[in-house]
């Protein structure tokens, strides 16, 4: 971590804040300051519910109002001439040393930062826009206090018609006071960007009713909470942290926090969600997740993180910006030489003039931030729809996506199965077949598991001990009870085991075909019957198809279900290409061979299985319904956990992208046109020659516009299907 700048602010508040810079997020430092490589104001790396202002902008903005106040009568002092009854002060001998006095303090105090930070930039060999503003500003000033106090320096052939020296003390205070104003607009803009977190950050209640085991009730922080801890919610109030409710019954907004836009009914045995809107009814719940542990925080965290992350089209700005500067350098040399030899008198004046403006109007910081405030508006904006971006790549290569691999349960379908059919052989019982299976699934976390174990709670079955467990990858399960080995799985596993299923192919194929997954269940070498379990399929996973139809995807279905059940399912949702029977090797090699094939690959699960083929997908997409290790496997995040969240994370991709390159367009259109302009090539042709303030306006402007156009991203419309 590097040590803070001699120039950074170290006030109380911010000396244990981490900051880092937007543009080049492996800068991190203690404490306010700017970046040694592009000379950007650094920013707090986490975000705080209770951060003061920001230090810089309330320097920046005094140092602006302090320039501005001195800066409008040099600036009256200067045009006196062209300004009804201020002839006779143009003309008085004070002017220009009144001019002096009052610009010195706006370019030696207001300017300082500058200067700072274009020496730095020196030091460093990272030559950026501060460099090119102390190099314009230190040579428009100076060579104003040369000609002013030493004017008999300078030959006859360098004076204008009146034998007098041109100075710019006007020109000087005036970039400086305009470049503030860009870095004021611009660190307000780039506040709004996190504008999301911000806005994650205040659905977190400051504090929550807490109930202690006597039945009293007391108001305490939400910091001070506990796991376990029982809470009382009362209508209209947010959920303060994750949990369970424990008793009542309401409808729950989540819309801030999963992009659900309808309220969702919570019931005892639910799982609510901290920051989410409690409706109408009384609910008492047990805390789950605490502190840093809840999806809020998580969510906060993981957005943090992936806005200051790098996309792979920032590598092109990176090159221009590497060149970019000791090029405009050059240019204003030039400029400089070919005023002196071949312009009109007085030649240096010109020859000043437009290197200046060269080095005033060439703007870097547009390029370099063409690319990282786009991202984090864009990440910003998914969170708050409920999609989470892991980091910059996984968001422009998602916009690239032709290809999409889905897996089926808790994908396509609810996640949440039901046993629909227990079929049992000869010479064994119903309860018999369940209470064998129970004892196998008790402990497992799988959706087919979990409907089993329901099933024998709701009707009461007795379940035995198992010893011995074992789980066998993309079969099923088996262990001992008693002196008995027992076995849940697929056909392959009862094949391994010895033990025919023929006699129930039947009503295993009318199951299958009616979308529901079967399993068989062995005792002691001999089959004791089936379980039928249906999940079913999402209400608007249909909807969301037509949408990536529509948008160009090619859809893949790749399941480990039966290829009867797997066809069921396709059938209904209209998806012809069906891989089923696979295992979760199978899976990652057929995301590698579609990828093989030149196509980019999205793999969206929310298994433990599902994770290898995530990791080698373009881009993963985990549920966010589904288990951890899919989630940190996958670059994009569903925290509803439905194929609409993919829409909206195409379309947030294909939007940022085109947000991005419409930035880089205006940036490099801008230094291609001003550049050239400033150096003076519309000279001999209109008799036209840029301003060194009009080109401070144009370059403080261009960030500034940059980042409005990034800005916009906050209000596009994703789809809601």
């Amino acid at each position: 971590m590097r040590q803070p700048h001699r120039s950074a602010r170290t006030d109380p508040v911010a000396q244990d804040v981490v900051y880092t810079c937007p543009m080049h997020p492996q800068i991190r430092q203690i404490g306010p300051g700017h970046c040694p490589i592009c000379g950007m104001a650094l920013e707090p790396e986490n975000f705080a519910p209770d951060a003061g202002p920001n230090p810089e902008l309330a320097d920046m903005t005094r140092r602006f109002w302090i320039g501005l106040l001195l800066t409008i009568p040099v600036l009256v002092l200067a045009m006196g001439s062209h300004l009804p009854g201020l002839e006779g002060v143009a003309r008085a001998r004070w002017n220009t040393w009144a001019q002096l006095l009052l610009s010195a303090p706006v370019v030696l105090w207001s300017g300082w930062p500058f200067f700072v930070r274009g020496i730095d930039s020196l030091r460093h060999r990272n030559l950026n826009m501060f460099t090119l503003i102390a190099l314009g500003v230190s040579a428009a000033f100076l060579y104003s206090v040369v000609a002013l106090v030493a004017p008999g320096l300078f030959p006859p052939q360098m004076r204008d018609e009146h034998g007098a020296i041109g100075i710019y003390f006007e020109a000087a205070a005036v970039i400086v006071v305009l470049v503030l104003l860009g870095q004021v607009l611009e660190l307000r803009a780039r506040e709004r960007t996190s504008g999301a977190i911000r806005a994650l950050l205040d659905l977190s209640p400051k504090t929550a009713r807490r109930i202690d085991p006597s039945g009293e009730e007391a108001d305490v922080p939400v910091e001070h909470l506990q796991v376990g801890d029982r809470l009382r919610v009362r209508p209209g109030e947010r959920i303060p942290v994750d949990g369970v409710v424990e008793e009542g019954a309401s409808s729950v907004d989540e819309s801030m926090v999963t992009g659900e836009s309808l309220p969702i009914e919570k019931t005892t045995g639910a799982k609510v969600v901290g920051g989410s809107v409690n409706g109408t009814g009384a609910l008492i719940m047990r805390a789950e997740k605490v502190g840093r542990d809840t999806l809020l925080a998580q969510i906060v965290d993981l957005v943090a993180k992936a806005q200051r992350s790098r996309a792979p089209i920032q590598k092109l700005a990176d090159r221009v910006s590497a060149w970019f500067v000791p090029a405009v350098v050059l240019i204003a040399g030039i400029a400089f030489v070919a005023w002196l030899i071949g312009g009109p008198s007085p030649a240096l004046s010109y020859a000043v003039v437009a290197a200046v403006t060269v080095l005033i109007i060439a703007c870097p910081c547009a390029l370099g931030l063409a690319t990282p405030m786009s991202i984090m508006v864009g990440i910003g904006r998914g969170a708050q729809s409920g999609v989470l971006i892991k980091d910059a790549e996984a968001l422009e290569r998602m916009g690239q996506v032709n290809t999409i691999v889905l897996d089926k349960t808790g994908t396509l379908t609810e996640g949440k199965p039901r046993v629909v059919s227990v079929i049992a052989t000869a010479g064994a019982g119903d309860d018999e077949v369940v209470s064998v299976a129970v004892a196998l699934e008790e402990g497992s976390e799988h959706p087919l598991a979990r409907a089993i174990v329901d099933y024998a709670r709701e009707r009461k079955i007795e379940n035995h001990r198992l010893e011995d467990f074992q789980s066998v990858t993309g079969e099923g399960v088996q262990g001992r009870v008693g002196d008995h080995i027992v076995a849940l799985g697929n056909a392959r596993m009862m094949g391994r085991m010895g033990v025919e299923v023929v006699s129930l192919d039947a009503e295993a194929d009318r199951l299958r075909r009616e979308g529901a997954t079967v399993v068989y269940v062995m005792r002691s070498d001999k089959l004791l019957g089936l379980i039928g379990v249906a999940d079913p399929i999402k209400t608007n996973t249909p909807a969301a198809l037509d949408a990536l139809r529509r948008a160009g995807v090619r859809i893949m279905m790749v399941t480990g279900d039966h290829a009867a059940t797997a066809a069921a399912i396709a059938r209904k949702l209209g998806i012809t290409e069906v891989e089923a029977q696979v295992l979760p090797q199978r899976k990652h090699e057929i995301v590698e061979r579609l990828r093989a094939e030149g196509r980019v690959v999205a793999m969206a699960g929310d298994g433990v299985n599902d994770a290898p083929a995530l990791a080698a997908a373009d881009v993963g997409i985990a549920m966010g319904t589904g288990t951890d290790v899919a989630i940190e496997s996958a670059g994009v995040t569903l925290v509803k956990g439905d194929l609409s969240g993919i829409v909206r994370a195409l379309e947030l991709s294909r939007a940022t992208m085109r947000n991005i390159r419409q930035n880089l367009f205006f940036a490099f259109v801008y230094n291609s046109v001003g550049v050239p302009v400033a150096a003076g090539v519309l000279y001999p042709f209109f008799g036209v020659l840029l301003s060194p303030i009009f080109a401070a306006a144009a370059m403080s402007l261009s960030s500034v516009s940059v980042i409005a156009n990034a800005l916009r991203l906050r209000w596009i419309a994703l789809d809601r299907s």
